[in-house]
């Protein structure tokens, strides 16, 4: 059962299988980068049908990435988006990570799509914008900094009333927030370097028949530390 006084984490997915079997799930590093006690944590597999609480109740709530498409309107998805569009509306600390940065946007009338750019994978730069200057979540990171990223899909039109935070080549809408305590962000603050190289082995053969470089990306790997400081970071602003 959900608590008032506990994060929920919405598994919206799981990782690949090799990487599940050695280092765990999505729910495992972003509790770990939450810095934050298991059992102050409720986690839903909301793929696997699990429900979601009336969304005023949980103290704030984490969104995961998926391998699915937000695009592809799948029931258990549609349902989220209504859920976090309520959550934002009951003024709950949302943090949409990837794929729950996209389902954030659509749920709350923005557009996504095949990212125009392709498939963005490996270690990005991502640039803040002026915006981001006194935000909550991402005003105390470096203007310029590296994060881990995998997607196929994103956000083309911010919902109404979102304020754009930050850019990254090839994918303009990068992060956002909505209303005072909502935030997506297309990057993975959870993943470490390790995993990152995980994910362009696993997909060595797809990124080379796109036209991508596998062995460029896999060399421009490097570690992300900003991403365990926006998670710590959503933590404290949950508390507070």
């Amino acid at each position: 059962m959900v608590s008032r006084r506990r994060l929920l984490v919405m598994k919206m997915g799981t990782t690949l299988d090799g990487i599940r079997q050695s280092r765990g799930d999505f729910e495992r590093w972003i509790i770990d980068g939450l810095g934050v006690p298991d059992e102050d944590v409720d986690v839903l597999d909301v793929q696997a049908g699990s429900q979601l609480p009336p969304p005023e109740m949980p103290l704030g709530v984490v969104v995961t990435g998926s391998s699915a498409m937000v695009s592809e309107c799948e029931v258990w998805s549609e349902r989220s988006a209504q859920w976090l569009a309520a959550a934002v509306l009951a003024e709950t600390p949302v943090l949409g990570i990837c794929y729950g940065h996209q389902l954030l946007a659509h749920g709350l009338g923005g557009r996504v799509g095949p990212n125009p750019g392709g498939r963005q994978i490996g270690t990005v730069n991502v640039e803040l914008v002026a915006a981001a200057n006194g935000d909550a979540l991402l005003g105390s990171l470096p203007e310029s900094f590296p994060m881990h990223a995998s997607h196929v899909e994103s956000v083309l039109e911010l919902p109404p009333g979102a304020e754009l935070l930050a850019t990254t080549v090839g994918d303009p809408n990068h992060a956002f927030r909505v209303a005072r305590r909502a935030w997506g962000v297309q990057f993975h603050p959870e993943f470490d370097a390790d995993i990152m190289r995980g994910y362009l082995e696993a997909r060595r053969d797809v990124i080379g028949s796109e036209g991508l470089n596998p062995d460029a990306l896999l060399g421009a790997v490097t570690e992300a530390p900003q991403g365990s400081v926006l998670l710590r970071r959503f933590a404290e602003l949950v508390a507070d």
